[in-house]
């Protein structure tokens, strides 16, 4: 039986003793829900549901509780129900309906923790988004992580998603990335508010290699070779390292784009029938304090320029009109300023900021070695990339590592650690399940241990200790995937797996032998325990793929 299961055994009882009590079951509600209480001794799911409905109804609650515990206590699957505190239902399930999970999630497969708890959300993810003025660092290899996750947990809930990569290639930043590369062609050092690293000089010999005539050409005709030359290569680049990475956008949008489709002035003239702006100085304002902003925003400067915070206003009408109707951008720390301006940008478009706009943002990670933060990268020089990370870690290790932690919260990678075959490895932990459940069904197969139908599995024979524990966690899977895409939080995922359903796996290992030894005989006990040992592959297999990170047979 599954929590969702239980709770409608739940709610049926309850319109069974509002119906012969006479109460008004408009009170009831459409569904309720079932947790696992703190101490596993006060059984395997609680009810607060006397508790919601007592004032309702003018019943004491611990009343209420005793009719609802006497209904539930003629339900199937049910094998005891207790009172206590105020109202608490205590439930604990029977063997064979406890058991039944393991059936539930084989036979469900893939689909084991989906649900359709965000159906009709139509949600624009946006992550990374770094500058096409170099490799992708750290912070952004972060937010590739993360993002990646939560666009996996938003589809898993029955979100409507599209991942987007806006590249900044417009503006101060790309003429001195030009400037930069038209220096390093020159073997000149580089400008005094440009880029370095071994990177440039690369790209550079790469555009002479493929435009060779732009040696014969003047200082601003290179230039702007190496401009044009010189972003594309930096965005094939950042594309195949996210590729390797295992992250695919469904929309690479450029910044570029939004200045030559005209669409800084659609916002303009959208803010100005809203009546949010007003020209003074010979610039033009967002008048973004009537929203809580700390001060006014300029959006085209007194010389005619646009500001970036121009663009960010059209890039945002832009996704709106293009039908998603709740905006994620997850930007660095560095970034936390941004929320009060953009919370009043959407504001003054007419939008509701609460509702249509949601900011994110990532702290900062420090890559060790030997206890210390690496701070120089071999190729960009004054960063680590996310192709340190990979070649010291991994790309598994890189991606679980990033996703384990909440992303508002500094985190440290320690090197050591998390290439170590060992259980201090969180992913080495998980992965090891993944790997040992593989090779239990293995070891099966070849000493004709297999599964069979499922009308001859016993789930009552699943009656130990560890195996109700290990049944309880893979039972809280879809409530977990659930939560963390609703709050945007993967790492839920990752602790989930680790700390409740590699945890228990293990103890059910050391204490249920699944395989016959010797010459003894296949028992349904072999056989319900393996349904339990495939259960559990599935659920871990399910979980890591939501992070991105493979659930290996072998290891």
């Amino acid at each position: 039986m599954t929590p969702a299961e239980l709770a409608s055994v739940v709610l049926a009882a309850a319109h069974a003793v509002f119906t012969e009590r006479g109460l008004d079951r408009a009170a009831l509600p459409e569904h309720t829900v079932v947790e696992r209480p703190r101490n596993p001794e006060h059984g395997d799911y609680a009810s607060t549901l006397a508790l919601q409905l007592s004032k309702k109804v003018g019943v004491p609650p611990r009343e209420l509780a005793a009719a609802l515990s006497d209904e539930l206590g003629r339900a199937p699957g049910i094998k005891s129900v207790e009172i206590a505190g105020p109202g608490f239902l205590n439930i604990r399930l029977d063997a064979a309906a406890a058991g039944q999970l393991a059936r539930v999630i084989v036979e469900a497969g893939a689909e084991y923790g989906r649900s359709d708890r965000l159906a009709g959300e139509k949600i624009n993810l946006e992550f990374v988004s770094a500058n096409p003025t170099g490799p992708v660092h750290i912070g952004g290899v972060r937010w590739a992580a993360v993002g990646d996750a939560l666009s996996r947990l938003l589809r898993a809930t029955g979100a409507e998603v599209g991942t987007e990569y806006y590249f900044n290639d417009a503006g101060s930043q790309i003429d001195r990335f030009a400037r930069s590369l038209l220096a390093a062609a020159k073997g000149e050092p580089a400008p005094e508010d440009g880029y370095g690293g071994a990177y440039i000089a690369e790209i550079a010999a790469e555009v002479q290699s493929r435009r060779p005539e732009v040696r014969s050409l003047d200082d601003a005709a290179a230039q702007e070779v190496f401009r044009v030359e010189g972003v594309a290569l930096m965005f094939d680049e950042i594309r195949s390292s996210l590729r390797d990475f295992g992250v695919e956008f469904d929309t690479y949008f450029n910044e570029k784009d939004l200045h030559d489709r005209g669409e800084l002035d659609l916002a303009l003239n959208r803010l100005r029938e809203q009546g949010h702006l007003y020209e003074s100085e010979g610039a033009t304002w967002l008048r973004t304090t009537d929203f809580g902003d700390d001060k006014d925003r300029v959006l085209r400067k007194s010389n005619g320029e646009w500001t970036y915070f121009a663009a960010d206003c059209a890039y945002y009408l832009d996704k709106r009109e293009r039908g998603f109707e709740r905006v994620v951008i997850m930007l660095g720390a560095d970034h936390h300023g941004y929320i009060g301006r953009m919370k009043a940008m959407a504001a003054c478009f007419g939008d509701d900021p609460e509702r249509n706009l949601e900011i994110l943002i990532g702290q900062l990670v420090n890559l060790l070695r030997d206890g210390a933060p690496m701070r120089m990268s071999k190729r960009a020089g004054t960063v680590i990339t996310l192709e340190d990370l990979v070649e010291a870690i991994g790309v598994d290790a890189s991606r679980y590592a990033l996703a384990r932690y909440s992303s508002d919260s500094p985190i440290d990678i320690d090197i050591e650690l998390w290439t170590r075959a060992t259980r201090d490895n969180p992913v080495y932990y998980v992965q090891y399940v993944a790997a040992r459940t593989a090779g239990v069904a293995r070891n099966a197969a070849e000493v004709g241990l297999v599964p069979g139908d499922a009308d001859a599995f016993r789930p009552e024979l699943l009656d130990h200790e560890k195996e109700n524990e290990l049944l309880k966690a893979l039972a809280e899977f879809p409530a977990v995937v659930a939560t963390a895409a609703e709050l945007r939080e993967p790492h839920r995922v990752a602790r989930y797996l680790e700390e409740s359903v590699a945890a228990s796996y293990h103890r059910f290992y050391d204490n249920c032998r699944v395989l016959p030894l010797g010459d003894e005989e296949v028992t349904d006990l072999h056989r319900a325990r393996l349904w339990l040992n495939n259960a559990t592959r599935t659920v871990i297999a399910n979980g890591l793929h939501l992070l991105g990170v493979s659930a290996p047979e072998r290891m």
